[in-house]
């Protein structure tokens, strides 16, 4: 199978690399050439147009920061959609719209080809390693064909159902995560400013019912300082976004959700867009006079588990 891979990004260069790195033959294109270089020096080849990855592969990766920049990939005079034929594969891997991917979805299969939204989750970290979770929504058909270049770049894959429904839970998993990293930057203060040491707080938290995924990568970062985890303000409010876009059209009141939306375009016109997520804790720092940092913990995180082939996550039914 060839794959092109449109997007190199913080996300998506991992995602890439892992196809390389497991011997696919792999096609790239990004608005910086300077970013597919390695790419191409490790014996990837490069696409002078979108149009033109379409045209030679058989499978169509795009992993970008917004919908409105796939569709502008997809759509062009010379994106995606013209190069498409039957019995090839569009593959969305970027964070978009339920509604937005059904929509090209359509115009995928108007040219013969398979749409599938199978976006991922579980940090940088696990994306460069091939340890990351994948989701994945579209004909169960496509899904088979398209699996080992799902387990070459993920370790846990999961068919979620028709077109839209991956993008679903993306949303619902990414607004999870900033709910549990709204609520650390919370008990984190709150454990220092009752006196608590915070190498102790951080150890109580991740071996008690408190404890999370958020708790384990994000934390580790604000107490450090660097607040790196490759996640920025703007992609937050992108996600969170989305995700109350979904309960607005299945008309759920939520309570949560519009908080968190407030707190982050705070954090955005305080710090601007581009600031690490972390950095949210900044907003309670200035309120309290007081900076959650303690000795011992990583500037990065990185994922120290060994690279495992991946698998098909089967769903328990009774």
């Amino acid at each position: 199978m060839k794959v092109g891979f449109i997007g190199l990004g913080n996300v998506g260069g991992k995602l890439a690399g892992s196809l390389l790195r497991n011997g696919f033959d792999l096609t790239v294109r990004d608005l910086d050439k300077d970013a597919a270089q390695s790419f191409l020096d490790g014996g990837a080849h490069w696409a002078d147009s979108p149009k033109e990855m379409a045209e030679t592969c058989d499978l169509i990766i795009t992993c970008l920061p917004s919908p409105a920049a796939s569709a502008a990939v997809m759509e062009a005079v010379d994106g995606i959609l013209a190069g498409l034929s039957a019995g090839k594969i569009w593959a969305e891997m970027s964070t978009t719209d339920e509604a937005e991917v059904k929509r090209l979805g359509e115009k995928v299969k108007a040219r013969g080809a398979e749409p599938v939204d199978c976006p991922v989750s579980g940090g940088c970290h696990r994306a460069a390693t091939g340890n990351i979770a994948i989701f994945a929504g579209c004909e169960r058909e496509t899904f088979d064909r398209m699996l080992p270049a799902l387990t070459a770049m993920g370790r846990r894959v999961l068919h979620t159902g028709e077109l839209g429904s991956a993008s679903v839970l993306k949303v619902v998993t990414n607004f999870l995560a900033t709910a549990n990293l709204v609520t650390c930057c919370e008990a984190l203060m709150v454990s220092k400013q009752a006196g608590m040491d915070l190498n102790v707080a951080f150890e109580a938290i991740r071996i008690s019912s408190g404890n999370s995924f958020v708790h384990e990568t994000e934390s580790q970062v604000i107490l450090n300082g660097s607040r790196d985890i490759n996640f920025t303000m703007d992609l937050v409010c992108k996600d969170i976004g989305l995700f109350q876009a979904v309960a607005d059209r299945a008309n759920v009141p939520l309570d949560v959700s519009p908080v968190l939306v407030d707190v982050f375009k705070d954090g955005m016109e305080r710090y601007g867009a581009r600031e690490w997520s972390p950095n949210i804790i900044k907003r309670l720092e200035e309120a309290c006079g007081a900076k959650i940092l303690a000795p011992g913990f990583p500037a990065e995180i990185t994922d120290d588990e060994p690279e495992e082939a991946g698998y098909e996550i089967q769903i328990k039914r009774a």
